[in-house]
């Protein structure tokens, strides 16, 4: 059969369109006062994006402050002590009644860090349930506290040494740092690190062992503890953070921890920042409440 003389067939689904395509008038181009505005907002936002990453940057221009690296000390003995305790009346360090920087402490902390038991005060374990805080008392000072062995208010040539050693007594004023009335270590913070788990505390005494022992505590190349007490501890922590570290001992001489200072602008939410104690100034002589 001869094919047919009439008009081509059209594709389904594709003829109109292109006829159409075909029938429509040209865009019109933007005029160029909107091409203007669309290049200044694709470059105002990428600025922006720019910006949100700057400021997202720890240390950054504009990024959230950070504070000083501090150096690690690694491997070092942390026995555990509590306000309260008192190992040893005869000597004098042996009661955590009082403290290298107050001599009111149990009286400021709210009493026994621990529970009372034939008139004494000892420790307890410590459970993540309630954050390690005291299970038989309500503290008013931070229950995460520990020391460091640099008394720098009552030994002699930790306070002549001060100065120099300590690494933030730069950010002070002289007057400050002359001041045998303020401690420079008190409520200083410390990153502490042992059995997988990172938890920070408060300097609120000095200890263990030794009171100037400026080489351990500031070096950074790691040095041991000058003291050979305590199974050369170079740390004593409270209650609440022997319990945060999973410490294997509630009172013994074998744990180890890893620590660093650290600036309270690192320190982050936990429940370290619960109660945190405040107040730098050596209460020795005014023994205020």
């Amino acid at each position: 059969m001869p094919l047919s003389d009439g008009p081509a067939a059209t594709p389904r689904g594709r003829g109109k369109a292109a006829a159409g395509a075909l029938d429509a008038p040209a865009a019109a181009p933007s005029p160029p006062w909107l091409q203007l505005a669309i290049a200044g907002s694709a470059i105002l936002l990428a600025g922006v994006a720019i910006l949100v990453i700057l400021m997202s940057v720890p240390g950054g221009p504009w990024g959230p402050a950070r504070g000083r690296d501090y150096p690690w000390h690694t491997g070092i003995v942390a026995t555990t002590f509590w306000v309260g305790e008192e190992f040893d009346p005869s000597s004098p360090d042996g009661s955590q009644v009082v403290s290298a920087y107050d001599p009111r402490w149990m009286a400021h902390y709210g009493g026994c860090d621990g529970a009372i038991e034939g008139g004494a005060c000892v420790t307890e374990r410590r459970s993540a349930d309630n954050g390690f805080f005291p299970l038989h008392m309500t503290p008013k000072q931070n229950p995460f506290y520990l020391d460091l062995p640099f008394d720098d208010v009552n030994d002699r040539a930790a306070f002549l040494s001060r100065g120099t050693v300590i690494p933030w007594a730069a950010d002070l004023s002289p007057d400050v740092v002359a001041d045998p009335d303020v401690s420079l270590m008190k409520n200083r913070w410390v990153r502490i690190r042992a059995n997988g788990q990172t938890c920070y505390g408060q300097i609120e005494d000095a200890g263990p062992g030794t009171y100037d022992d400026a080489a351990y505590v500031f070096g950074s190349d790691d040095v041991r503890p000058a003291s050979r007490r305590y199974n050369n501890a170079g740390m004593d922590v409270s209650p609440a953070l022997n319990g945060c570290l999973r410490f294997s001992e509630l009172d013994g001489q074998d744990d180890r921890v890893d620590w660093q200072f650290v600036d309270a602008v690192d320190v982050p939410p936990g429940p370290w920042m619960r109660i945190v104690t405040g107040t730098d100034r050596s209460e020795r002589e005014t023994g205020a409440g």
